[in-house]
């Protein structure tokens, strides 16, 4: 749970510093790896959702992963907000495909602030529904 500190100005110019608890969800960053071997990246709430858009070829999946099926979930981070979610995935976008797939074996980290998740759990949770 994150603070939010609001201050509110009363009549007299007196400040009183008041704690707003808000609610904050994750932001997932993930690449797929497709068939042809390109690499994929993205953001989301709910990466399981996501991954299973993508892998149904409808109207939701991404135009770059269009018929290159199969799909594999190869790598997830997990970040406190979408602002640091939008950072992360800009970054990882500049990066070459040896960089990606060095992230992917955990030989280089993020320059975020995130949490790793096994994408292997990922794929455990989409398989056990």
């Amino acid at each position: 749970m994150t603070c939010y500190y609001a201050t509110i100005k009363k009549v007299l110019s007196a400040s009183i510093t008041v704690v707003v608890k808000k609610a904050v969800s994750p932001w997932f960053l993930y690449l797929i790896k497709a068939g042809n071997g390109s690499l994929y990246t993205g953001i989301s709430k709910d990466v399981e959702r996501r991954f299973k858009e993508h892998c149904a070829q409808s109207s939701k999946t991404a135009k770059a992963l269009r018929g290159k099926m199969p799909l594999q979930l190869e790598f997830v981070a997990i970040l406190p907000n979408h602002t640091e979610a939008l950072r992360a995935e800009i970054w990882l976008k500049k990066q070459t495909r040896e960089k990606k797939l060095a992230l992917i074996q955990q030989k280089i980290s993020l320059p975020y602030q995130h949490n790793c998740c096994s994408s292997k759990i990922v794929l455990k949770n989409l398989t056990d529904q």
